[in-house]
């Protein structure tokens, strides 16, 4: 099955090529003209400026929902302008009504569920990566990062955020708003006078969303693939020098019970830079970061066998994230940014926190076809736990070939950089003096997205001479067309494959997934579209055999309410080469050397995300392993437009397992209130209650946004014990944050 694998992958790679370099041709808009003012620009929302009126606009919006055959009735328009500091943005979005959907006035909403429109731009045209910035109807912003193409909604991260101004005004018939980006937080080549360019806004009212460049409804609204065309009436000059310095001061409590310790009070400061180096460059420094204001994880109820991926929150990381960590799969990724602070107890093997000391990044493009990124950064010694310094340190270099398709070369390398033992023991005992990566990675998207996939090859240079099988291998191609899909993936990491600074959830295993699709568009009912997907995916260990499978049945549907159901049918096996517990309770473990087969359901309902009261629900039942198991996940979201949310999330596990193994119930309540005062002040407070981990968080935080990109924080966080509801921690942190443009 291996050879024959590598063999298609061989053979599949002429055809790969060739057929990358198709084009789009169908329904092109005309390109929207960008003429120069000498003019003061207001930015209030009222597009009252003769400027605007210069250029024609960019209207004739194609629907995407609930149809995407047709020109929407519900008309939108686009100016643009711009002097020598920035891009103007205006637009005007016509409605049926004046009843919008804002839920709440904070920064960085997503676009699902409520009236706004969204700007894409694309300054070197690579279809891959662009800037996000968005508005709704009461002015409150939005400002995203786009990369991959934007094929997937992991590709959108809204964690980004960056100093520009926008406003928005209601009047009789429409709602409109107009932007200012500086060209100082936007990345471009020198001399371009052609960007690509995309728009797509949802109008609840009429329950459409639109897109200006036509976008069939089987791929995303914010896919890079279709995009029109910007065209300056000038070529842009070379932006000026622009450094930027975010400092910071802060100011902490905290007691850990549990360990019966004194109230630890401290003050922490420290700060970032962005510095432009050229048009497309960015250098960001930061010193003694602290990243206590970044929102608390999600937690989840695990009875997997693996570790549970959690996604990069601290900003630092975030501004071309994609060309560090997207290398591999999101299995196998050679990089992971979180691993950064974050070290082994040489003595629990449990995960600590480890003091970052500062570091550096270079990143962003060179031309329309070259993006590379350097990263380093210093951790600081932790003799308590036998850590020493560490040195983290990625390159990667990637260029553009074919219509969007790219090839990657990525190095990390963990240096231990200091010398900690503990009372006798030799430190090459208690951590490995370096851990390092290489990898080549061919990332393939054809014109219109009817082919994609990704190929990589990557290995390990580890301390452990001894160990075999130092590789990660991966394979992935699908093709999709408006009423059918297939794919294939492969994967092949060996059992030496030890890539400490990525994340990988298993080694030593070859796996296949081959699957096929079939889309159905309905003229009648209450179903929008709807599709059918058979996916089979196994699981080899090399010189032993089959260890997992799993063959699924889906059936999901959009609703023309914008709601969704998705129902998926499952046979599952697994073979435990070592015991196991699936309720972590420490009880009797399930048998190793034993092959387990079971089949389950699982099912999901959206409602409407427009209503006042919307809902989740995920039943879930089956067997499971020798047992069975029942589940009950969702949320209730009540809106308070525009003031806020309150929502209740929720998830039930009960794992019943014959004598002598342990069955349990886990609960995971978790209510989030969400309270905006005004645009620049707010509320969230998150409750975890797990049984699972015996944990019951508290985290509160409440953020002032005093000036543009500029915060204060105040964050509250507690921890119990679900038993007795004693105190095991407890955490007050004050910061401040100010950005200064020099």
């Amino acid at each position: 099955m291996k050879r024959l694998a590598i063999v298609l992958f061989v053979i599949g790679l002429p055809i790969v090529f060739t057929y990358s370099q198709n084009a789009i041709s169908s329904n092109e808009q005309a390109p929207i003209l960008v003429q120069r003012t000498n003019l003061p620009m207001k930015i209030d929302g009222n597009l009252d400026e003769a400027t605007w009126r210069t250029g024609a606009p960019a209207n004739n919006f194609w629907e995407y929902f609930p149809s995407d055959s047709l020109q929407t009735e519900i008309k939108t328009e686009i100016y643009m302008t711009f002097d020598d500091n920035n891009l103007y943005i205006g637009a005007i979005c016509y409605s049926i009504g004046d009843e919008y959907v804002v839920p709440s006035l904070k920064r960085d909403f997503r676009a699902g569920g409520n009236d706004n429109i969204t700007f894409v731009l694309d300054p070197f045209k690579d279809k891959t990566n662009a800037f996000v910035f968005g508005m709704n109807p009461l002015g409150v912003r939005r400002e995203a990062l786009i990369a991959n193409g934007g094929r997937d909604r992991g590709d959108f991260d809204e964690s980004w955020d960056n100093k520009w101004a926008g406003a928005s005004q209601i009047h009789d018939g429409y709602w409109s708003c107009e932007l200012a980006i500086p060209f100082s937080t936007l990345r471009f080549k020198e001399g371009e006078t052609e960007w690509y360019f995309n728009s797509y806004r949802f109008d609840t009212q009429s329950n459409t969303r639109s897109t200006w460049t036509r976008i069939p409804q089987n791929q995303m609204i914010m896919d890079l693939a279709y995009s029109g065309k910007m065209l300056w009436s000038e070529p842009l000059k070379k932006p000026g020098a622009s450094v930027s310095v975010i400092p910071y001061v802060s100011g902490n409590y905290n007691q850990d019970f549990e360990e019966n310790e004194d109230a630890n009070f401290g003050s922490g400061i420290g700060g970032d830079a962005k510095i432009r180096v050229s048009s497309g460059l960015n250098l960001d420094l930061t010193f003694n970061p602290d990243f206590s204001q970044v929102e608390v994880d999600r937690q989840v109820i695990n009875t997997d066998r693996f570790e549970i991926f959690f996604p990069e929150r601290r900003q630092f990381f975030l501004e071309n994230a994609d060309l560090f960590g997207s290398f591999g799969s999101d299995r196998i990724n050679p990089f992971f940014s979180r691993r950064i602070g974050v070290s082994r107890d040489t003595s629990t093997g449990q995960n600590i926190q480890n003091t970052i000391l500062g570091g550096a990044r270079l990143s962003g493009k060179l031309d329309n076809n070259w993006r590379v990124g350097f990263l380093n950064m210093v951790t600081d010694s932790d003799k308590k736990n036998g850590l020493p310094t560490f040195n983290y340190s990625v390159a990667a270099v990637q260029r553009k070939i074919f219509a969007r398709s790219n090839i990657g070369v990525i190095f990390v390398n963990k240096q231990a950089v200091s010398d900690v033992r503990q009372g006798d023991q030799d430190s090459t005992d208690l951590y490995n003096a370096y851990n390092r990566v290489l990898g080549l990675d061919y990332n393939l998207q054809s014109a219109d997205n009817t082919l994609t996939g990704k190929f990589f090859y990557h290995r390990a240079i580890t301390t452990d001479q001894e160990a075999d099988n130092k590789f990660s291998h991966g394979a992935r191609l699908n093709f999709q067309k408006r009423k059918f899909g297939f794919g294939y993936e492969h994967d092949w990491v060996g059992d030496g494959y030890n890539a400490e600074v990525g994340f990988v959830r298993r080694r030593d295993y070859f796996r296949i997934n081959p699957n096929a699709r079939i889309f159905f568009y309905p003229e009648q009912g209450i179903i929008n579209r709807h599709s059918v997907r058979l996916s089979t995916e196994i699981f080899y260990r090399p010189n032993f055999g089959r260890t997992d499978q799993t063959t699924r049945l889906f059936w999901d549907a959009n609703l023309k309410t914008t709601g969704s159901i998705f129902v998926s049918l499952s046979n599952n096996y697994i073979y435990l080469t070592d015991g196991f517990d699936p309720t972590r309770s420490g009880a009797l473990e399930l048998p190793g050397n034993t092959g387990y087969t079971f089949n389950r359901i699982w099912i999901s309902y959206r409602s409407d995300q427009r209503k006042v009261f919307s809902f989740r629900i995920n039943p879930e039942y089956g067997q499971f392993f020798n047992g069975t198991q029942l589940g009950l996940g969702g949320s209730v979201t009540w809106r308070y437009q525009p003031l806020g949310s309150i929502q209740l999330n929720v998830n039930y596990q009960s794992i019943n397992l014959p004598e002598p193994y342990g069955s349990a119930n886990f609960f995971l309540i978790g209510p989030r209130i969400d309270l905006t005062f005004t645009k620049n002040l707010f509320w969230t407070t998150f409750l975890q209650y797990n049984s699972q981990l015996e944990n019951f968080n508290v985290n509160t935080r409440l953020q002032w946004r005093f000036a543009p990109v500029s915060d204060f924080f105040l964050v509250y966080t507690d921890n119990y014990d679900t038993f007795d509801f004693t105190t095991k921690n407890r955490a007050l942190v004050a910061k401040v944050t100010y950005w200064l443009n020099l």
